[in-house]
Formats: C-alpha cells, sequence, structure tokens
C-alpha cells in the first residue's frame, strides 16, 4: 500500500493534489500529516524528503517527490489516472503541466487558505491572466470532452491539479464564465474534496508565513476555521 506524506490541508495545495486522486479513485493509501514549521519547514522535512517539501510517496523501498512525478507513478499501476481515450489523455496531460508550472500570480496572491473568505485588494493584470486562462482550460475541457469533469465523464488526475484552484475560487470569491463557475462548484462537492476541506479547517495549527501571505491578499471577512 502506498503511503503519502502531506502538510497541513489548510494551506498545502500541492498535497491535495495527489491525496484527492488516490481518494477519488479508491486507490488505497495511508496518509502522514507532517504540519508545517514556523518559519520555515525544510530542514525539518529533509528528514523525510530529499527537497525538504511536501508531498512525498512510499512505495516500499522507492520514494516519489513531486506532485506531478506522484501521479505518473500511481498511473503506471493504476490506468484510471489518465482518461483512456487518446485525445482527452494528451489534453488532461498538457493541461495538467501547465497548471503544475505555471499560475505563479494565482499562487503568489491567492495563496490557499481554506478556512478563510477574504476580499482581494485588487485583480491584478497578471492575476486576470491566470484566470482568463484558466477559464479557458475549463471551457474548453468541458466542451470537447463532453465534462461532467474536465477530460469526459470520470475524475482523472487533471481535475485532481485543478481542485487547489476551486478552493481558491471559493476563499477569494473568484469570477469565472458560468461553465467554469458550475465545474469549480462540481469539484468542491465531491465528497472526497469536502472530506479534505473540513480536515483543513478543523486544523489548529497557524504557520505565521502562511497567515501572512492571506492578510496581505486583502481583507478577511470571515475565519471558519476551528480554535484550540
Amino acid at each position: 500500500m502506498f503511503t503519502l506524506i502531506i502538510g497541513n490541508k489548510n494551506y498545502s495545495s500541492w498535497s491535495l493534489r495527489p491525496w484527492l486522486l488516490l481518494k477519488a479513485l479508491d486507490i488505497p493509501f495511508t496518509e502522514q500529516l507532517q504540519p508545517f514549521v514556523p518559519h520555515g519547514s525544510h530542514d525539518a522535512f529533509r528528514a523525510f524528503s530529499p527537497t525538504g517539501r511536501v508531498p512525498l510517496l512510499i512505495d516500499g523501498d522507492i520514494r516519489v517527490w513531486d506532485s506531478l512525478a506522484i501521479v505518473e507513478y500511481v498511473a503506471e499501476s493504476r490506468p484510471k489516472v489518465w482518461p483512456a481515450d487518446k485525445a482527452a489523455r494528451a489534453y488532461a496531460r498538457s493541461v495538467s503541466a501547465e497548471m503544475h508550472a505555471g499560475f505563479s500570480a494565482l499562487r503568489n496572491i491567492c495563496t490557499m487558505n481554506c478556512g478563510l473568505r477574504i476580499a482581494l485588494k485588487e485583480i491584478t493584470p497578471a492575476l486576470q491572466a491566470d484566470l482568463t486562462r484558466i477559464d479557458e482550460i475549463w471551457s474548453e475541457g468541458l466542451s470537447r470532452f463532453g465534462g461532467p469533469f474536465l477530460a469526459g465523464a470520470t475524475f482523472t488526475a487533471a481535475d485532481a491539479f485543478f481542485a487547489p484552484v476551486a478552493l481558491r475560487v471559493q476563499t477569494y470569491g473568484l469570477s469565472l464564465s458560468p461553465p467554469a463557475a458550475d465545474y469549480a462548484a462540481r469539484l468542491l462537492a465531491l465528497p472526497a474534496l469536502q472530506e479534505w476541506y473540513q480536515a483543513g479547517i478543523a486544523e489548529i495549527w497557524r504557520e505565521p508565513h502562511h497567515e501572512a501571505e492571506a492578510q496581505a491578499a486583502g481583507t478577511i471577512t470571515s475565519d471558519l476555521r476551528h480554535t484550540a
């Protein structure tokens, strides 16, 4: 059985991707949560991860780091990870890699914090460009492959890679076209994503750097997280 080491569910968008994929596809795994360390987790996480980052997948003597590498490793033995149709599979892989490598304005301005609701100070041109491109990706995938998921009728890695964006849409009240907004709502309603979200808001850890990033983005209008 796989073991997946993740960070705080309230903060860790990178951890969410492989976790959600395994959960949604009913692939057995054991979860190990390593809370972020105040003022930097790299040294502490180096005890188990060569990069000092999460997520990390353990399969016997094999360790796989980086969310995209983990997804591809799992796909070697679990064909449901990517669509069966060749064109849909090519699209799903392309947009997943684009999400993995890009959208820096969205990542930097709208950092993941599941339990907060934040009114942004502004939508910068770079952030709007990222949102426009995400809207294009979602709308194209739904139109080309018929939905309700990004590359067809079933949940795949492509949906897992964009799930953190759906949480950011919720946290920051981001505007999307109706098809894209409906897709975000479908992701948020998934039982596996709801399980992650509820666990995230139940966490009582507060890491100063992540908290400062949220405060810098705009005005916190609601904090739904549990307290000690």
